[in-house]
């Protein structure tokens, strides 16, 4: 079984230009507690590298391109994300790595949960702990 889940998002639009609605339940395979986006990430800059206990995700490029890692402790694989139109469900006690950022690359994610720092498994070690007990 594969570690990646897609979910499209169905473009809406006219001669005027492309919309995408993300909508918590819906489109978005859970509520929607928490948005954020990361750019500007530095050449040779990888990001992510933890797991979370509980919070889910979902991560879209809406402008360039990154290389997603996951890693469940038995299985690593990874994908490219480079469209606006298809996220990239990451569920719980999944380790996950973004790497290769092109320079105009927005990547958007979308989380189950508010921050916590609680729900955070930053040590590899920790995490492979967790996922084997």
């Amino acid at each position: 079984m594969s570690l990646l889940e897609f979910v499209d998002f169905p473009p809406l639009g006219d001669e005027r230009g492309s919309l995408v609605a993300l909508e918590s339940d819906k489109t978005v395979p859970f509520p929607i507690k928490r948005v954020y986006y990361i750019f500007g990430t530095q050449p040779g800059v990888s990001r992510g590298f933890h797991a979370h206990k509980k919070l889910k995700q979902v991560a879209v490029c809406v402008t360039g391109k990154c290389k997603m890692v996951l890693d469940n402790g038995k299985q690593r694989e990874e994908t490219w994300l480079d469209s606006p139109t298809k996220g990239l469900v990451i569920d719980n006690m999944t380790w996950r790595e973004m790497h290769d950022f092109s320079e105009d690359c927005v990547l958007l994610v979308l989380a189950s949960e508010h921050y916590s720092e609680e729900d955070y498994i930053r040590s590899y070690d920790d995490f492979i702990r967790q996922v084997t007990e």
